[in-house]
């Protein structure tokens, strides 16, 4: 397996990583947590082409494709840890003949990360609040939430939401998957791993179950070991120090391994296939700075660093027919950048 790395632009404080797809191609997009730097999005079989998204502001962590709306997203934008009260919003993209148009959909303090899950029609809205208020950065005295929402046809009339979970402190760490073809999420925070499942018909309830209890800062999902059950990466505890990986062994998830390198700041997991194998994809925001990865190779955890010194706050796994691309916000080198991956 050959990585070769493409710098595309110096983004300052680099933070969110995504990709859509439009016209049948993928377009990666970047986006910076500073207040002022710009949102980018690079297009091309060598990504040679780029368009600016938005100029200002910043605070974005999360870009979504909207299911079924060509060239639309929502994003989020002016989340600010140091800055009380909270300014973050939801905010809508639509690609037109001019780029893209963006407004404000939805004011919500503190909103971090969120998703869109399709199921029977309906796009599902689902967020999670780092806190739901704080008076400084350093101040965790109140719990985060999972808020929940059906988006209308028209997002000019805003997003309704309810209150899906609450006390969950920290409330940092957001994985989607699929259970048998069904979108599914993870949410990390002090709690633990909480489960949650769109309603099986409109208007019925969500699934919550708290799967695994820690002080969990980020979670992927993959079968790294293709046993036909699904491992949990981890990131421990907020903005942490360990990377474990667990296994339900005896209905029950018990750590299988960790991460040996000494880390600071870990940020970023995904569970994804790198060239058609099962692998889990981390990346370390201080002291190393790395992005590895983690496969199971002749009954072994391999692991492979791609890259130290880089820092990413965000990683993203597109699937391509000859080739995978990890799109990589590299927030401690200040660059947006792709990691071509090929047999």
């Amino acid at each position: 397996m050959k990585i070769e790395k493409i710098k595309l632009d110096d983004i300052k404080r680099c933070y969110c990583a995504s990709n859509i797809n439009m016209n049948g191609e993928n377009h990666v997009m970047f986006a910076s947590e500073d207040p002022n730097v710009l949102c980018e999005m690079f297009s091309g079989r060598n990504f040679e082409k780029k368009e600016k998204i938005w100029e200002t502001p910043g605070g974005c962590m999360s870009i979504i494709p909207i299911p079924g709306k060509e060239g639309e997203f929502l994003a989020v934008q002016e989340f600010y840890l140091k800055v009380s009260p909270s300014l973050s919003k939801i905010v809508w993209g639509k690609y037109t003949d001019h780029g893209f148009e963006i407004k404000d959909v939805q004011h919500m303090p503190y909103i971090h990360r969120f998703d869109i899950y399709h199921k029977n029609g309906v796009n599902y809205f689902i967020g999670a609040t780092i806190a739901t208020s704080k008076t400084c950065k350093d101040d965790w005295s109140v719990p985060g939430r999972i808020y929940v929402g059906q988006l209308p046809e028209d997002l000019n009339e805003g997003i309704s939401v309810e209150v899906l979970a609450d006390g969950l402190y920290r409330n940092h760490g957001y994985w989607h998957d699929q259970d048998n073809g069904e979108d599914v999420g993870y949410f990390g925070s002090d709690q633990g791993i909480v489960k949650v499942t769109p309603p099986a018909k409109l208007g019925g309830q969500w699934s919550v179950e708290l799967i695994m209890q820690g002080t969990i800062g980020e979670i992927a999902t993959i079968d790294i070991d293709n046993d036909g059950e699904k491992e949990i990466m981890t990131i421990e505890p907020f903005h942490g120090t360990e990377i474990k990986i667990y296994k339900k062994i005896d209905g029950k998830y018990q750590e299988v391994y960790r991460y040996d390198n000494e880390i600071e700041f870990a940020h970023t997991l995904v569970g994804c296939k790198l060239r058609g194998v099962n692998t889990f994809l981390a990346g370390v925001r201080r002291k190393d700075a790395e992005i590895f990865y983690v496969q199971f190779v002749d009954g072994k955890y391999q692991t492979t660093v791609i890259e130290k010194g880089v820092g990413p706050a965000n990683l993203a796994v597109v699937n391509e027919a000859d080739r995978d691309i990890i799109v990589a916000a590299n927030h401690t080198m200040n660059e947006a950048a792709v990691y071509v991956v090929t047999d």
